[in-house]
């Protein structure tokens, strides 16, 4: 699969996000990361599912219409064999390579349940849990699922309800899938500098102790 964190924001985008999460910082004792990556997994199953999808019907047509034409049977079963390994393989290495089409095989309940598990390892890799306060927060952007995910620490969990960071996270989903990603994430980055600056106020001495963003085309 091609590197999708990558081509989803400009150079001038990323710089954009990264001067937006270091002015809201400066209003706040709280951390704000941004994590872009190109899929929360490999859905390997997807890609069984799409070639034999594409392929069975394919081989089956093909079988009818060489088996005709070389004299050996339209149902020869040799035949349909070969036919159907050589178009599964050409077929799943095009749906690994095709985002759009890999998607459809893949269900909403597996995409709901690795985006959150990559979002919490990311949370912890990263080091967000870590902060002086317990004010980390992650906006994490699964691009190949289309999805987002926001977690916050202890110490901001406690203070901001639930339905805030629902709120956020729709907005969110809602700028990137009308194409205006960059300008979604600014605005959520700022209004989550609103709701920190009310429980965590910036202190004398305070430094940035996160990346502003982070960038990874694996899954």
């Amino acid at each position: 699969m091609k590197n999708l964190a990558e081509s989803f924001l400009s150079e001038t985008d990323r710089k954009r996000i990264e001067s937006v999460v270091a002015a809201t910082e400066k209003r706040t004792a709280g951390e704000i990361a941004c994590m872009i990556v190109s899929s929360s997994y490999h859905y390997a199953m997807a890609d069984v599912l799409g070639a034999t999808a594409f392929a069975l019907p394919l081989a089956l047509l093909a079988t009818h219409l060489l088996g005709g034409w070389l004299w050996i049977g339209t149902r020869n079963m040799w035949l349909f064999l070969g036919l159907f390994a050589l178009l599964f393989a050409l077929l799943g290495w095009a749906i690994r390579r095709c985002p759009t089409l890999k998607r459809l095989f893949v269900s909403r309940r597996e995409i709901d349940e690795e985006v959150e598990e990559a979002a919490v390892n990311a949370f912890f890799k990263k080091g967000l849990y870590r902060t002086r306060d317990a004010n980390g927060v992650l906006l994490f952007i699964s691009v190949f699922e289309h999805k987002v995910w926001l977690l916050a620490d202890m110490g901001i969990h406690e203070k901001v309800p639930q339905e805030e960071w629902n709120r956020l996270v729709g907005r969110v989903t809602r700028g990137i899938r009308s194409g205006q990603g960059a300008e979604a994430i600014c605005k959520a980055v700022q209004e989550i500098g609103d709701l920190l600056i009310t429980h965590f106020p910036i202190k004398p001495g305070d430094t940035d102790e996160l990346d502003n963003l982070i960038i990874e085309g694996g899954s």
